[in-house]
């Protein structure tokens, strides 16, 4: 079926509505089932199926994409195991034995196996043995047959299942069929009791190598699939898709290869580039391109998934998309999960990130910041607004006087004040807020006034900094006490002259 998926692939939830078949050479190599219902079969000649059948999709057979095909999925079933190699007749070999237990048995890593197929908009027939070639065979004849493969773990019982199985499966006795008929072997029983050498002169030796690596009596060696370096894929889409959020299955199917990637690789993403393409040829355009850039580096599917869809759900797009090519920009070693024998009832790191991450995705970069201190004396400056996805703050370096600095962050939960990260000793004290901009006071009975008179309780704590922006701040802050008992945080702005002695008191900040 790979031959027909290349062109027309089974989707989830995606009915199939057109009947579809696959040339090579002028006959149907591949049908769909809606057109095999019609009467249309493997080896019929292209003009019997469009007489048959006049509104059939006739593909011609593309080997190299099939080739690509299997190459993604292979990619994509290294999240189960490191040892994977491609066969003969579209076959994928996985070396399960040390994966039964982290993925919760045989039928539960059976089910993810379909699954990852699935999304990748592909059909998989499973077999399951302890010898490489009994699984291809029984893989074969649960695709030839159109059921479930049989799943075979005991060496003991392999033999007897085996013999059961049609000569016809091995891929060396298609050409001595007819012989092989002629004389009543039907199974691979009959075909073992044959004296061997009057087999491999009548049917070649190949027939005896396949055989005896079915039964495990000769080991075969496979060259195990080598992921790339650099991750890029691409999907092209079945139709052409208007709606942004329609898009979230076929992101899945390059997400789904990404998880492989990163799980051979033992790595974590942090920046994925997503590309969406529009219409080719003569008017092309260009392409719509956005970023997923993560705090903490993820491979979790269940966290790549509900960004990629909040991301798609907030696009709007200009024109309609046909492919999509998603490229890793950004990765790091992937840390090792320690788990703490008592939980912290408020979730761990890790889960905060993912929280601040899915808000990203939702309200934009510019909407969830965070404070990030400044190595500065001012107040006004000592605190600046980033975007949460950008790296953790770097180490403060010192500051042109002499004294090394704090940062004290708090949340703002006033609504005309923002928080405060100021860089002081510790024996001075600041306000929890800081006001957006400072308040000019007035003078009255020689005091400043801010609803009533202001009693100064502190004394001056002098910053005189910022000459190398030319912006230099020369102030004397003091903590004040109104009627009412509330403190506030206010500075008076010394003169530049030292001539003058004319002052103006700010309020600056509110203790809580």
């Amino acid at each position: 079926m790979l031959q027909l998926e290349v062109f027309v692939k089974h989707w989830p939830g995606v009915e199939e509505s057109i009947p579809s078949a696959v040339l090579q050479q002028g006959r149907v190599s591949a049908v769909s089932q809606s057109a095999r219902q019609a009467g249309v079969y493997t080896g019929m000649r292209t003009g019997g199926a469009q007489m048959l059948l006049p509104d059939i999709r006739c593909f011609q057979r593309d080997t190299q994409q099939e080739q690509l095909d299997l190459l993604a999925s292979a990619t994509a079933l290294l999240q189960y195991s490191p040892q994977v190699a491609l066969a003969e007749d579209d076959t994928i070999l996985i070396d399960i034995s040390a994966s039964l237990s982290l993925f919760g048995g045989i039928r539960a890593l059976r089910k993810r196996i379909q699954a990852t197929m699935q999304a990748l908009g592909l059909t998989a027939n499973t077999g399951i043995a302890p010898v490489a070639r009994a699984a291809w065979l029984f893989a074969r004849l649960a695709a030839q047959k159109k059921r479930v493969g049989k799943h075979v773990l005991g060496s003991k019982k392999l033999d007897r299942h085996l013999d059961r199985l049609p000569v016809g499966l091995l891929a060396a006795a298609q050409d001595s069929l007819e012989l092989l008929q002629g004389i009543a072997c039907h199974s691979l029983q009959d075909l073992r009791q044959l004296p061997r050498p009057g087999l491999q002169r009548r049917c070649g030796k190949a027939i005896l190598h396949e055989l005896d690596a079915a039964y495990g009596e000769q080991t075969e060696l496979h060259q195990w699939h080598v992921a790339p370096p650099e991750f890029k894929a691409r999907v092209e889409l079945p139709d052409r898709i208007e709606q942004a959020d329609a898009l979230l299955m076929y992101a899945r199917s390059l997400l789904t290869q990404l998880l492989g990637w990163l799980t051979v690789q033992h790595l974590a993403v942090s920046h994925i580039h997503l590309e969406l393409l529009h219409e080719r040829g003569r008017q092309a355009i260009p392409p719509t391109l956005f970023d997923l850039k993560l705090g903490q580096a993820c491979w979790q599917e269940a966290h790549l998934l509900s960004l990629f869809k909040e991301r798609l759900t907030q696009l709007k797009l200009h024109s309609a998309v046909i492919a999509i090519v998603l490229e890793v920009k950004q990765t790091s070693p992937r840390e090792l999960q320690s788990e703490a024998l008592f939980p912290e009832p408020g979730g761990k790191a890790e889960d905060h990130q993912r929280l601040l991450e899915l808000l990203v995705a939702r309200l934009g970069e510019n909407a969830v910041l965070k404070a990030q201190p400044q190595a500065d004396h001012r107040p006004d400056v000592a605190n600046a607004w980033v975007s949460v996805t950008k790296s953790v703050i770097k180490s403060v370096t010192k500051s042109v006087t002499k004294p090394v600095m704090k940062a004290a962050i708090k949340k703002t939960t006033a609504s005309n004040a923002g928080p405060v990260a100021g860089m002081h000793a510790a024996v001075n004290l600041r306000p929890d807020w800081l006001l957006p901009k400072a308040l000019p006071l007035e003078i009255r009975n020689h005091r400043p006034y801010y609803e009533s008179e202001l009693s100064l309780i502190s004394p001056a704590e002098r910053i005189e900094a910022g000459w190398w922006h030319e912006q230099i701040q020369a102030r004397d802050y003091f903590v004040a006490i109104d009627a009412k008992a509330v403190r506030y945080w206010i500075y008076r702005e010394r003169a530049m002259d030292p001539d003058s002695d004319h002052a103006v008191w700010f309020l600056h900040g509110v203790f809580g």
